[in-house]
C-alpha cells in the first residue's frame, strides 16, 4: 500500500476509535468473512435509468433500453438493468422532487410500482413480471429504494407485516433525507424495525431483484449506518441474493473497515455528471479509496454520464480525450460500470468506448491497482492483469489544462533496463518498444491506458 495511502486510513480509523464510533472498532480489528461474500466478485457493470430518465422512467422505456442492452452491451458484461428513484411515484415528470408526492403503496407501508407508469404492476403484482422479462434477456434486474419508511405510512400508521406494531412505532421522524421529503428514517433501536426492513427485502426476493442501489446511506454515515446493517440482515434473510449499492456520498473515509462487511458497493461522491471539475475531483477519492478496493468490495466513483442525457434534453458535455480519460480511471481502479445514457440514442462513438475489450479487462481482471506519485497536474496509476503472469497496465492522466509531457521511469514497475514491450489499449495496437522510461505527451485533460510486458 502507498505510505501517503496507508498515512490517511490509519488516521482515519484512529480518529473513528478515538471518537467511539460503534461496530467500526471491531470491524477494523477483525476483517473476518462477508456473509454477502461472492455477490460481486467483480466489480458490478450495467445500465441504471437516472442520468437520462431521473424518476420518470416508463415500463415501455425500461424495456426499450434493455433490449438495446442485450444486443449492444451484454455480450460485453454489462448485465445489471437497474430502474431508479420515483417508479412508485405516479405522476412524477422532472428531476425536481415533489413535496407530499402521492406514492403507491401496499396495506404494510412498502413502496409498490405506480401501475400507470409499470402496467405488469397492477393487481398488486409488483415488480415480478418486469424482473421476469428482464431475466429472460439473459440479465440482472436492480431497483433504487430510499432509506427508511414513506412518510405516507407514518401518517397512514400501516401496520408492520408479520407483528401487531404500526409504522409510528418504529419511524424517526428526525432522520429525514436532506434532498428528498418522501421518507422517515427507520429507528433500529424499536421493536418491530428489523422486521420492517425484513418485509421490504422479502418482497423484492418474491419479486426476483439483484440488486438494490439504496440511497441516503451512505450520507451521514455515522448516522446511517443501523439501517445499513439492518438492509444486510434483511437480504440474508430474504433467501435471495442480492448486492446492496448504498448511495449517494461522500462516503466517509472513518467507515472504511465497516462498509464492505455490509454493502458490496458504496458512493464515493455525491452525484457525478459530466463536467471536468467533478471528474477531476474523483482522482483523489478514488486513491484514498483504493487500500479496501477488492472482492466484493468495490469504491462506486458513480453512474457513466455518456450518450444522451437529462430527460433527452442534451449529449454528454465531456469531450472525447474526456470521455477516455473517464473509462480509463474508473476502469483501472475498477470502479463499478453502469452507464447511465438513454440508449436508445446509443452513438458508435460512444458504443467504442463502453465496449472496448482490452480496457474492460483492466476493469474486471487486474490486480495490485494502484496509484503512483506523480507531479502536479498529472495521475498515474498502474495495475497487474489477472489473466497473464507478465502483462503490466499503466494509466496516465493529463489533468492539467494544457499539453503536458509526462516521462514514466520503467523501474518504478520493475521493468529496469529492459526492452519492454508496448500497447495502446484504446488504438487495440501495439507501439514501438521502450526502454528505460516513458516519454508521453497528452492533451488537456487526456490520457493513456498501455498494457506493458518485458
Amino acid at each position: 500500500m502507498d505510505s501517503n495511502r496507508r498515512r490517511i486510513l490509519t488516521a482515519s480509523l484512529a480518529t473513528a476509535a478515538a471518537a467511539g464510533i460503534p461496530s467500526l472498532a471491531f470491524a477494523a480489528k477483525s476483517r473476518s468473512p462477508s456473509p454477502a461474500a461472492g455477490l460481486a466478485p467483480t466489480p458490478p457493470m450495467g445500465w441504471n435509468s437516472w442520468n437520462s430518465f431521473g424518476p420518470t422512467i416508463t415500463e415501455a422505456q425500461a424495456l426499450e433500453n434493455a433490449d438495446i442492452m442485450v444486443a449492444k452491451l451484454l455480450p460485453f458484461g454489462y448485465n445489471v438493468f437497474t430502474v431508479d428513484i420515483q417508479w412508485y411515484e405516479p405522476n412524477a415528470n422532472s428531476y425536481e422532487y415533489r413535496k407530499d408526492a402521492e406514492l403507491t403503496m401496499d396495506q404494510y407501508g412498502r413502496l409498490q410500482p405506480a401501475p400507470n407508469r409499470f402496467p405488469s404492476a397492477a393487481g398488486g403484482a409488483g415488480f415480478k413480471k418486469l424482473a421476469d422479462q428482464i431475466h429472460a434477456r439473459g440479465m440482472k434486474f436492480g431497483i433504487h429504494l430510499m432509506r427508511g419508511i414513506p412518510r405516507q405510512a407514518v401518517r397512514l400508521n400501516t401496520p408492520i407485516l408479520g407483528t401487531n406494531l404500526r409504522a409510528q412505532d418504529i419511524a424517526d421522524t428526525k432522520a429525514i433525507c436532506e434532498w428528498n421529503g418522501d421518507m422517515y428514517g427507520v429507528d433500529m433501536k424499536k421493536p418491530g424495525a428489523q422486521e420492517y426492513y425484513n418485509s421490504v427485502f422479502k418482497q423484492y426476493a418474491a419479486w426476483g431483484v439483484d440488486f438494490v442501489k439504496m440511497d441516503d446511506m451512505s450520507r451521514p454515515y455515522d448516522r446511517n449506518w443501523p439501517e445499513v446493517e439492518a438492509a444486510h440482515k434483511a437480504i440474508a434473510a430474504s433467501g435471495r441474493p442480492i448486492v446492496l449499492s448504498l448511495s449517494p456520498g461522500e462516503m466517509d473515509l472513518r467507515w472504511a473497515n465497516h462498509v464492505p462487511h455490509y454493502a458490496q458497493m458504496w458512493r464515493i461522491s455525491d452525484d457525478f455528471w459530466d463536467e471536468w471539475r467533478l471528474l477531476n475531483d474523483q482522482f483523489q477519492r478514488l486513491e484514498n479509496w483504493n487500500p479496501v478496493m477488492g472482492e466484493n468490495s468495490w469504491p462506486d466513483a458513480d453512474m457513466l454520464p455518456l450518450g444522451r442525457l437529462a430527460l433527452g434534453a442534451r449529449d454528454t458535455k465531456f469531450t472525447p480525450d474526456e470521455q477516455q480519460t473517464l473509462m480509463s480511471l474508473w476502469s483501472i481502479a475498477r470502479s463499478p460500470l453502469i452507464m447511465g445514457g438513454d440508449l436508445r440514442h446509443l452513438d458508435a462513438k460512444t458504443l467504442a468506448l463502453l465496449t472496448n475489450p482490452e480496457v474492460l479487462a483492466v476493469n474486471q481482471r487486474s490486480r495490485d491497482n494502484r496509484p503512483h506519485r506523480a507531479d502536479a497536474g498529472t495521475r498515474i496509476w498502474s495495475a497487474r492483469s489477472a489473466d497473464k503472469r507478465n502483462l503490466q497496465y499503466l494509466a496516465l492522466f493529463n489533468t492539467s489544462d494544457a499539453p503536458t509531457e509526462t516521462v514514466f521511469d520503467l523501474s518504478r514497475l520493475d521493468l529496469g533496463n529492459r526492452s519492454v514491450a508496448v500497447r495502446d489499449l484504446w488504438a487495440r495496437r501495439d507501439q514501438p518498444a521502450a526502454r528505460g522510461a516513458l516519454r508521453i505527451t497528452l492533451a488537456p485533460h487526456a490520457s493513456t491506458l498501455l498494457g506493458l510486458s518485458a
